[in-house]
């Protein structure tokens, strides 16, 4: 069922995308299992323009919302089986992802973190131009727009196809983030996970943790924590291999952000699903 309502390539329904998805999966699926069955029929039918209606698809349009138990089951099990086990490195990118930007708003305002965002955009103010595969305008209207970086995301940016849903931008979370050891979600990566924790007992490595903070380059981490520029590097390439920390790339600099792990272990607290 999935494959037919989501192709690899162009429109698939807004209503798989609910913009109340952005407060956690949950949340997102209740949104799903609430849909209007009007709105379904007609992005449903949508997604058959252009090419005969498959059986399928039109056992599924005529059936309203009669299919959704079936199509959360299966949202469900794929979730289960194909993100849960890489969610914590999606999660960090997402996470390095947002710190980049976050900086740039913070250095340079609105038109800065336009700018910055990945080659495929291009703020020429007050346009931000996309490379599309269909040419389309999606105006604002005051609404503002929900910039959303997207581990998932290839190629090109997405938008919702119904101009009067919000303004929402997906795309490809860009941030160039330094490697770290790699290996199945509970196999050898983990394996050194659990060894390389036990070299962060000590006091100066939660100091420096905590001076990540929202993000910080090697400079600013050495200053926060009162450490050379050196040791400073070599806490953080440690509690990066521990999965604490990530690290991108930002301009000549490199930036550090604190994992979902790293701020559950500042917390005291578990991590975040």
């Amino acid at each position: 069922m999935l494959g037919m309502l989501i192709p690899s390539r162009g429109y698939f329904p807004d209503f798989l995308t609910p913009v109340e998805g952005q407060y956690g999966w949950d949340v997102g699926v209740d949104a799903l299992r609430a849909i209007r069955p009007e709105r379904m029929r007609g992005e449903l039918a949508l997604l058959g323009a252009g090419a005969p209606v498959t059986p399928r698809l039109r056992e599924f349009m005529d059936g309203g919302t009669k299919h959704l138990p079936r199509l959360l089951g299966e949202l469900r099990a794929y979730h289960r089986s194909a993100v849960e086990p890489y969610w914590t490195h999606i999660q960090a990118q997402i996470e390095a992802e947002r710190a980049a930007r976050g900086r740039a708003l913070l250095d340079g305002g609105a038109d800065e973190l336009l700018a910055s965002l990945p080659p495929m955009l291009r703020w020429r103010a007050p346009v931000l131009e996309c490379d599309y595969p269909v040419d389309r305008d999606v105006r604002l209207r005051g609404r503002g727009l929900l910039l959303q970086p997207s581990f998932f995301c290839r190629r090109t940016a997405v938008t919702l196809h119904d101009p009067e849903l919000p303004p929402v931008l997906v795309y490809p979370a860009a941030a160039q983030l330094v490697s770290a050891p790699t290996g199945d979600a509970a196999g050898p990566a983990e394996d050194q996970r659990v060894r390389t924790l036990g070299k962060l007992v000590g006091h100066t490595r939660s100091v420096v943790l905590k001076a990540i903070g929202d993000g910080a380059t090697t400079s600013e981490l050495a200053r926060r924590a009162g450490v050379s520029l050196a040791s400073a590097s070599q806490h953080a390439c440690v509690m990066r291999e521990a999965g604490l920390v990530t690290t991108l790339r930002h301009g000549n600099a490199v930036l550090h952000t604190v994992t979902p792990l790293g701020a559950a272990l500042l917390k005291g607290g578990a991590v975040a699903s």
